[in-house]
């Protein structure tokens, strides 16, 4: 099983939309050591213009050997003309510069339908 803190901020009790998160993502790139999961980048992307990562996870037993950079390269080879898109976890704010992706500050969330005017 992969124990990597993203569990933080997913519906991880939710099976139903776990399953659908999954099904509904058209880029997953996993990584295994010995057939076990040890990371799993998980993607929307039109392959073109955009990919919007989902999920970066790693194992907290194999984090800092270069699996979540290596599952990013694979995301982008797949995408090669498309921006690579995300929202850091407030703990992970940091990794990201490290391996050379840059920040953005126009970024706008809308949680619920209701906040729309």
């Amino acid at each position: 099983m992969l124990r990597s803190g993203l569990s933080e901020r997913r519906p991880i009790d939710d099976l139903k939309r776990i399953e659908a998160m999954v099904q509904h993502s058209n880029l997953i790139i996993t990584a295994r050591k010995d057939g076990e999961l040890v990371g799993v980048a998980r993607a929307i992307t039109d392959f073109e213009y955009c990919t919007y990562l989902s999920d970066l996870a790693v194992d907290i037993s194999f984090q800092r050997q270069g699996i979540g950079k290596e599952l990013l390269r694979m995301i982008k080879m797949q995408t090669p003309n498309a921006k690579l898109i995300l929202l850091a976890a407030p703990a992970s704010e940091s990794y990201y510069p490290g391996i050379g992706m840059h920040r953005h500050n126009h970024c706008y969330i809308l949680d619920d339908i209701a906040d729309l005017r």
